[in-house]
């Protein structure tokens, strides 16, 4: 990564982002690549039903006690060593159960999301890299990884440890959830303050907090805008829904801005065409070697410079 882009301060990354057109050249889809509206959660059928029920299990389990023993396990990355490109591979044997727009494995997502990006920000290396890394979280599933359940790796995150905002989708299971009627954690503002940041409130478990753990705990050179899109690009109540707002902190806030940049690609690129690997492999390899050298689970990124 250029050293200009990696050492530049979170504000002037807000205010890119404002000045840039939101929508840049990329032609938001009407359906997604099974032909349906995007994350539409209140229609029928076999698929809704299945991840309605996913919803369920995760509503149940998610609470600030099970979040703070995963960080706990999965801060240690004492495991095995690959590289980012190897580790995206991986993710040819991962399909996401929790995503009613695309069926495709996580690989192919990985670099729709990116190549769309690229597209329109093609000086934003570092947001491309993003894209490219922002799921790898996900070989939570596989067994060397741990082989976590689904609803402890995927889907729409939310805080824990304090009250759950109704505007996250399936509300009506976190009633099983413990924290729900522990006063401790059920006010609006539970174990936080306001404004503390969403750097120092706990979310539901998965791939995105742990990715971003992993990124923190190495120092990473990425930009704060990317760790910030990293941990929190499925947190729907925040960048779509408009909650929690009452927990941010002004850098928060600028870094939201291309968060919800990052989301329209991440979301809307499912339905486009399927990636040619081996055209783009040699562009992301020469990425991941300007910016990344390597990988080591729990996903160990060795040197970031």
């Amino acid at each position: 990564m250029a050293t200009a882009v990696a050492n530049q301060a979170p504000h002037q990354f807000g205010k890119e982002a404002e000045e840039k057109k939101i929508n840049g050249g990329f032609v938001v889809p009407e359906t997604n690549s099974f032909g349906e509206t995007f994350r539409d959660y209140n229609a029928e059928g076999e698929k809704h039903a299945r991840v309605e029920n996913f919803y369920k299990i995760n509503h149940k389990n998610q609470t600030y006690d099970f979040v703070k023993k995963m960080r706990e396990e999965y801060i240690k990355m004492d495991k095995m060593e690959m590289s980012i490109w190897e580790c995206c591979e991986l993710l040819n044997d991962v399909v996401d159960e929790s995503d009613l727009d695309s069926d495709l494995p996580q690989m192919e997502h990985l670099l729709q999301t990116a190549e769309s990006i690229r597209k329109d920000y093609p000086d934003e290396d570092w947001l491309h890299l993003t894209g490219l890394i922002h799921d790898l979280g996900k070989v939570l599933l596989l067994p060397q990884f741990g082989g976590l359940p689904y609803w402890a790796v995927v889907g729409d995150t939310y805080p824990v440890g304090c009250a759950f905002d109704e505007s996250i989708l399936h509300h009506k299971y976190f009633k099983e959830n413990p924290d729900y009627h522990n006063p401790a954690y059920n006010t609006k503002y539970g174990v936080y303050s306001e404004n503390c940041g969403l750097d120092n409130v706990l979310m539901s478990w998965g791939h995105d907090d742990y990715m971003y753990l992993v990124a923190r705990e190495n120092k990473t050179t990425l930009p704060p805008a990317a760790l910030f899109i990293i941990r929190n690009h499925s947190f729907y109540p925040l960048h779509t829904g408009g909650a929690y707002r009452h927990l941010m902190n002004e850098e928060d806030h600028e870094n939201l801005k291309w968060l919800q940049i990052f989301n329209k690609y991440e979301l809307y690129s499912k339905a486009t065409e399927l990636i040619d690997v081996e055209k783009v492999k040699p562009y992301y390899l020469s990425l991941i070697e300007k910016v990344i050298s390597s990988i080591t689970s729990q996903l160990y990124l060795k040197e970031l410079y």
